[in-house]
Order: structure tokens, then sequence, then C-alpha cells
């Protein structure tokens, strides 16, 4: 099985939306990073519901900061995913060490984080005009689902 990028969660606050990635990391095989402050606590009962019985299977992994993350990936691409990026996530060639970093709900990654020198380019799931967003969780899956089509889905069936 060909491993898949990771997917980070930048400040996440809403407890569903990660109990449902934690279900696709479970699914995909994506790890799945967090960044602090979270607003929710880890044993919150819609995060358990969301991911059902999939916390087990998932490799989920807490850091205290977006620092901390990358300097635990020195070599890693990060691909931003926000509605300011001019390349869509369909022409990016995923790496297995990739990281594909998710902003809050409702707000997305702040400029100071888009700003990040470690930011290698600013990723776009395209929309119709005039709307606000995708729900977080389906972002998450849309951009894991695109790695993992590139690698022929190879281990997947």
């Amino acid at each position: 099985m060909t491993a898949l990028p990771s997917i980070v969660f930048f400040e996440p606050r809403i407890p569903n939306n990660t109990g449902n990635a934690i279900r696709l990391s479970a699914v995909t095989g994506c790890p799945l990073r967090l960044i602090e402050p979270l607003g929710f606590e880890m044993d919150e009962p819609r995060l358990k519901r969301a991911g059902l019985d999939y916390h087990d299977l998932a490799t989920v992994s807490i850091h205290p900061n977006l620092d901390a993350l990358l300097d635990e990936h020195p070599d890693a691409r990060v691909y931003a995913f926000t509605g300011k990026g001019t390349t869509r996530y369909t022409d990016v060639e995923y790496r297995p060490d990739d990281l594909l970093l998710f902003g809050p709900e409702p707000t997305g990654l702040p400029e100071e984080v888009l700003d990040h020198p470690r930011i290698t380019e600013w990723v776009r799931i395209p929309m119709l005009p005039g709307r606000r967003s995708l729900n977080l969780s389906n972002s998450a899956a849309i951009a894991a689902y695109e790695a993992a089509r590139q690698a022929d889905f190879d281990g997947h069936v």
C-alpha cells in the first residue's frame, strides 16, 4: 500500500468535523495531524460518535503549534487549502510526505499561517461563485481521495 499525505487541521473547532476526519484517516490511511488549540476535548461525545468505531484504526497526532509539526517534518511540502489559492487541488502531484493544511471553521487559515515561509503553495477546491466554503471534513476528503487516486488507490479495495 502506498503511503498518502497527512491531513492537517489547524486549530479545529467543531468536533463532528474532526470525528469525520478521524474516520477519513482510518479508511484512507492518511494520517490526521491536529494543531492546538482544539475547540473541543478529544473525549467529546460528538467527536467519538462522528468517528464511530474507527478511532483505533486511524493515525491521529496532536501538535502544540504549527512550527512544532513542521519541525517534525523538515522536508515536507505544505499545501495550504484556501479560497485565495489559484492552483487547483487536482494540479498538485501529491507525495506521501506532503502536509495538506486546512484552516478552522468558519474562518479558514489566518494570514500569518498563509504567509508562513514553509507554505509551498496555496491550493483551492473550485466551487460555484458566491459560496463561502465547503465543510472542513468534506474538503479534506476531496484532497485525500485525489492523492489516493494519483497513487492508483494502491492498497485500497
